[in-house]
């Protein structure tokens, strides 16, 4: 009868340390590797986040991913305010929730002259959306959702939403 080969997990160096084989070593220094890499490359929507001196490290990305959260959650319970399926609120609640005072009244008064939905800018609800970062300065970020429609076209609106946590505070076509 033969003799089982040890395993390496159970054999230890004269210091106690499991021993290492070529396989484990080559592994550990590749994610080593892809971690350092990873750590070392900006995306450029990353460094379009103005990184403050008193800010702890991250926090440009974190406020990146906060402001298109809170655009996505309004957006979320809009639509579904507007069909009726939000148990909790109504589409003015959402957006008082949401928005700002001076802002609820220009969507208000574009609603009155367009005919449409002042959030959906259109008369329908669409099936589904799309939201990215754009850019931040001056305390604010833009932030854009692409609606996507049944027919399958797609509008841009372009949000400002300031990097305080405070309300959504513009709303609007995208620049011509």
């Amino acid at each position: 009868m033969r003799k089982p080969i040890p395993s390496n997990r159970s054999r230890r160096s004269p210091f106690g340390a499991p021993f290492r084989t070529p396989l484990r070593t080559s592994l550990g220094a590749a994610a080593a590797t892809a971690v350092a890499a990873g750590l070392l490359c900006t995306t450029p929507a990353t460094a379009a986040v103005p990184h403050r001196a008193d800010a702890p490290p991250g926090a440009a990305e974190t406020r990146r991913v906060d402001v298109v959260a809170r655009v996505a959650a309004f957006w979320d319970q809009y639509k579904s305010a507007v069909l009726g399926t939000n148990p909790d609120m109504n589409p003015t609640e959402v957006r008082n929730e949401f928005l700002t005072a001076d802002l609820n009244a220009q969507l208000d008064a574009w609603a009155e002259q367009n005919g449409a939905d002042p959030i959906f800018r259109a008369q329908n609800v669409p099936i589904g959306r799309a939201i990215s970062y754009e850019d931040s300065g001056a305390g604010h970020a833009t932030v854009i959702v692409t609606q996507q429609w049944s027919d399958g076209s797609s509008n841009d609106v372009w949000y400002s939403v300031p990097l305080d946590g405070s309300r959504i505070d513009g709303l609007e076509d995208p620049p011509a």
